[in-house]
């Protein structure tokens, strides 16, 4: 007889590494926590549950964080099941625009005409 393992509020546990079948990286790039993702189509009914969930939850563009956050799934997880999404063409992923900052050379000189001020 096997034994379940169960968590009375919970329900049964589900090891995160039976979600993405031992996978533990992405395939292609890396998801940035501040990425964007959207979905580009309709899911079909014969996607896994956590995949679906994905789906739902990110009809509108939201961030890897809030993604997360919303389906209670670990970011590892998350990143290894988005990466299939991604393959399959399904969502889209945005990285925000990274913003640089001035060279210290101009900061000074503004800090220098402030002070002339």
């Amino acid at each position: 007889m096997t034994e379940r393992w169960l968590d009375q509020d919970a329900g049964p546990i589900v090891r995160p590494y039976t979600l993405t079948r031992g996978r533990t990286r992405t395939a292609g790039a890396p998801f940035d926590l501040i990425a964007l993702v959207g979905t580009v189509r309709t899911p079909p009914h014969d996607l896994p549950p956590e995949h679906l969930a994905i789906m739902n939850a990110c009809r509108m563009p939201v961030s890897v964080a809030e993604l997360a956050s919303e389906t209670g799934m670990p970011v590892g997880v998350l990143r290894v099941l988005l990466g299939d999404l991604r393959e399959s063409g399904m969502i889209t992923v945005r990285i925000p625009a990274v913003v640089a900052l001035p060279q210290e050379s101009v900061l000074r000189d503004v800090l220098a005409g402030l002070k002339a001020l």
